[in-house]
């Protein structure tokens, strides 16, 4: 294929649909939600026997268990809370030697069982690319205030099929592994865990849930897609489930850094020097100058994102250096090549091909350096070369700065929706859901989907998971809310961090959702200041209320000051929806919504 008809394509998934259908009266919403199923509620159920007998209980198909053993209580704590006592089991499944690069694969897991079990399955997706099996906890947001093993879940935590002490991404030059990275082995533990836990229990999981942050949320929404009939409740957050285009957007970003780079662009450290931490402060500054009073208070964050990228212009607002820069302006070279950055990366002959990033008070916090100049040199150079082109780069195994600084973008791009003899599925298959607004399946069994996504997240887009919801909204026929809803974080970044009200509970509205029929309207979180429980967030502002809440609103509706009451609590807040601003209306490219 044809680059242009490459990036058809690429733009063709990622334009999913340009907005929602007309908003349905209270009253038909109503009728429309309660003819969908309803959950049962899940039964608790204890463990049959000792956790040390299990390894020579289980009989599992293409399965190895390597150990089973008792965990007592308080062991391990989250939160600040001791975890129950509970079972781990270790083992492998389909362990093979690749025929490609002659090294050994398996795909290693543990799960963990409460001895007093809540009858329900966690699917734990694990972020990056992979690679170790994590702790099988199910934590999620900032902190974090719980866990799906602490309130009782069976957890299930892989590495995907490959162990990153391989060589990182060089397992990308196995076709199998790279499938079982992408989905395969979602699939291939799902149906060993159900077993697992029927003999552990001995009964299988009255619900089963799906979650995970970043690569996790991709897992997430891909189970939604390809295993709807296996899960019941699904909890994405930041989902990167256009991972490839997004890891190539980054390299994007980094090559348009690299042309305003006082240092070595080939340095994480160097590539810095391009947008340095006090004029990303600066850059921060001027977003809240023009948009934190629209929501009607003026507190440091900024929830109209959708009017703010309307007031905010980055080449006005932003002083530009007069003179020699000092932190507080930035050259007119620099605006040039940042600006693209945030209105979505494109081909040489400007398609987009990612989406665009809207302009948000954490741009300024301490974790965007990593994504904004190591991943490109790093990671991102890794997983778009060796895991996700084909054919794989060796060069990008072994120098990847290099690599990355010097990777033609649209060559790059067709070659992550190429096919060979060897590699027979594409990046934009095995690592993409197959149609990732078409969840008639999830929406008709009564299964239910809870996203969340930091504004100011660097990596994956708030922008690109809005365009999804629209468009789930639009395949389901104006009623998405009744099955999936997608919370915005202000000021988050990447799950988690930033001047933001990062922490928060989304197990607890999931399950009430999925086995109560209690749909989740607004969910307060909290910030994480000095003396959190669950770890103190170094973003939080000085002038905030270490323990400041938020009602998190459920897009597009927007978190508005009521005109009375402390800023600092989420009670003086409302979720409303504009629906002059919110439906109907699409920038240029359907940009910054």
């Amino acid at each position: 294929m044809t680059t242009p008809t490459l990036v058809r394509l690429a733009r063709g998934l990622l334009s999913l649909a340009l907005g929602v259908a007309p908003a349905l009266g209270a009253a038909d919403n109503d009728r429309r939600h309660s003819r969908l199923p309803r959950l049962a509620p899940a039964t608790p159920a204890t463990l049959v026997g000792s956790c040390e007998a299990l390894v020579g209980q289980l009989v599992l198909a293409n399965t190895t268990i390597t150990a089973s053993t008792t965990v007592p209580a308080g062991t391990l704590a989250l939160a600040g809370q001791p975890v129950p006592a509970h079972c781990r089991v270790t083992g492998r499944m389909f362990e093979r030697v690749s025929p490609v690069d002659g090294k050994a694969y398996a795909i290693a897991f543990e799960m963990r069982l409460p001895i007093a079990w809540n009858g329900r399955f966690w699917h734990q997706g694990n972020g990056g690319i992979d690679g170790s099996v994590t702790p099988a906890t199910g934590v999620f947001g900032g902190g974090p205030t719980t866990g799906a093993l602490l309130q009782g879940f069976a957890v299930l935590s892989s590495d995907a099929g490959h162990t990153l002490l391989q060589g990182g991404p060089a397992f990308g030059l196995d076709p199998q592994a790279r499938l079982d990275y992408g989905y395969q082995a979602v699939g291939k533990l799902t149906p060993m865990a159900r077993q697992l836990i029927t003999t552990a229990y001995g009964k299988g999981p009255d619900r089963s849930y799906f979650g995970g942050c970043s690569n996790g949320g991709r897992h997430t929404l891909i189970a939604a897609a390809r295993y709807a009939a296996d899960y019941d409740g699904f909890l994405a957050g930041a989902p990167g489930f256009n991972l490839p285009l997004a890891a190539l957007a980054n390299i994007f970003g980094g090559q348009r850094y690299a042309t305003v780079a006082t240092g070595d662009p080939a340095t994480p450290a160097g590539l810095e020097t391009a947008f340095t931490a006090e004029e990303r402060k600066t850059v921060a500054n001027a977003v809240l100058a023009r948009c934190d009073a629209l929501d009607g208070a003026v507190d440091g964050l900024v929830q109209d994102t959708r009017t703010c990228q309307r007031r905010f212009d980055f080449m006005r607002h932003v002083p530009t250096c007069a003179g020699a820069r000092d932190g507080s302006c930035l050259s007119q070279a620099q605006k040039i090549a940042i600006a693209p950055i945030f209105s979505g990366a494109t081909t040489r002959n400007g398609q987009p091909f990612y989406a665009s990033f809207p302009f948000d008070s954490g741009i300024g916090a301490g974790g965007i350096p990593f994504w904004e100049f190591t991943a490109p040199l790093l990671l991102d150079s890794g997983a778009v070369g060796v895991i996700f082109k084909v054919p794989p780069s060796m060069s990008a195994l072994t120098n990847g700065p290099a690599w990355a600084l010097s990777a033609d973008i649209d060559a790059t791009l067709a070659e992550l929706f190429a096919t060979d003899a060897t590699y027979t599925e594409s990046a934009m298959s095995f690592m993409t859901p197959p149609d990732a607004t078409e969840l008639s399946d999830v929406r008709r069994r009564g299964a239910k989907i809870i996203a969340y996504h930091g504004v100011s997240d660097p990596i994956f887009s708030i922008d690109d998971t809005k365009r999804w919801y629209r468009g789930v909204d639009r395949r389901s026929g104006g009623d998405a809310d009744s099955f999936a809803r997608l919370y915005p974080v202000p000021g988050m970044g990447h799950c988690s961090g930033g001047p933001a009200t990062d922490q928060a509970d989304f197990i607890t509205p999931l399950i009430d959702w999925v086995e109560r029929g209690k749909a989740p309207a607004g969910i307060v979180a909290s910030a994480r200041g000095a003396g959190n429980a669950g770890g103190q967030n170094p973003e939080v502002p000085a002038d905030w209320s270490a323990t400041r809440t938020r009602p998190l609103c459920p897009y597009p509706s927007v978190a508005r000051y009521k005109g009375h009451g402390s800023v600092e609590s989420a009670s003086s807040f409302v979720c409303r929806e504009d629906q002059k601003h919110d439906h109907g209306h699409h920038d240029h490219h359907d940009h910054h919504d």
